[in-house]
């Protein structure tokens, strides 16, 4: 006897909410890309270049380091964030899968979450304070999952139809 699995339908509003989730993974993954391309043809000031430049920490103003260790660990303090930004992408694209593909209320909550954390902790503690330059990409991060945390319920199955008992 074969087992049916009724497929939840996705709607229109949770496709569009997780395409910006895929846009917003994208973007996370550039900078992964970005860091490891700077650090392999660059030195540590080109990594500094891509967190600072805001209106408290100007490029022109930051004192680089000229001995060598602290260079090194810089440099690779700022491949890890770097990538631990790509790898957040990564999530994002996965949650952009699920809800897409399985309606799926729990990779919302990890997009509202998980990926909430991470966007909203670089938002307070480089964009706003001003360490990081203000740009549409510093900042479209965050627009783009508030946008996409707003309308995705709206498409998602409701809840109490999941739970129903056999």
């Amino acid at each position: 006897m074969a087992i049916e699995k009724k497929q939840d339908t996705v709607g229109t509003l949770a496709k569009a909410g997780a395409a910006l989730f895929v846009l917003w993974g994208l973007l996370h993954i550039w900078v992964g890309a970005e860091g490891v391309h700077q650090y392999i043809a660059g030195d540590v000031k080109t990594l500094w270049d891509m967190l600072i430049g805001g209106s408290i920490v100007p490029r022109e103003a930051f004192q680089h380091t000229h001995d060598a260790a602290t260079a090194y660990a810089q440099k690779h303090l700022i491949l890890n964030f770097c990538l631990d930004v790509g790898g957040y992408g990564v999530l994002g694209m996965v949650v952009a899968f699920l809800i897409w593909t399985r309606a799926s209320w729990a990779a919302y909550f990890i997009g509202v979450f998980i990926i909430g954390i991470a966007d909203l902790a670089f938002l307070f503690t480089m964009v706003a304070p001003g360490v990081i330059e203000m740009n549409v990409g510093t900042v479209g991060g965050p627009i783009i999952w508030f946008f996409a945390i707003s309308i995705t319920p709206f498409g998602l199955p409701a809840i109490s139809k999941r739970t129903k008992k056999n």
